[in-house]
């Protein structure tokens, strides 16, 4: 288990999830929780599911953390692909598990080599399917 500066430490099965979908693409995205002074994998998403299956796994008051693997096409016309960091915060959370999912992300973020670009969310709005594309581009 890897020590983080917070206190926090990360499963290996954290990281073991997060290689499988960015080499072999076992999942469409990975949902993270912290369990005590440790980060946990708390959902796998299947590589049929979609955005939106993910987004609705996201708790309304709960802070999550996620990686995201979004498959989208070029200008070109070229498949491609980019993995997401998602540091989710609903404002209707509680301030310490703000707090302490904040103060543990960077951390936590250096254990997933791969991650291609980081959103940070407080409410749905602000990563809805248009936003991710966008920043895919």
């Amino acid at each position: 288990m890897a020590n983080s500066a917070s206190g926090m430490a990360v499963r290996d099965e954290c990281k073991l999830k997060f290689l499988e979908l960015k080499a072999k693409r076992n999942y469409r995205f990975i949902i993270f929780r912290i369990e005590g002074q440790q980060v946990v994998v708390d959902k796998l998403g299947s590589p049929e599911e979609t955005y939106e299956d993910f987004a609705a796994s996201l708790p309304p008051n709960e802070c999550r953390y996620a990686v995201y693997d979004f498959d989208f096409i070029t200008d070109e016309n070229c498949q491609k692909s980019k993995i997401f960091f998602i540091a989710w915060s609903p404002d209707t959370s509680k301030v310490r598990m703000k707090m302490v999912y904040a103060s543990s992300k960077d951390r936590f973020k250096r254990e997933l080599d791969g991650i291609q670009v980081e959103l940070q969310a407080t409410d749905p709005s602000e990563m809805s399917l248009d936003i991710v594309k966008g920043r895919a581009l």
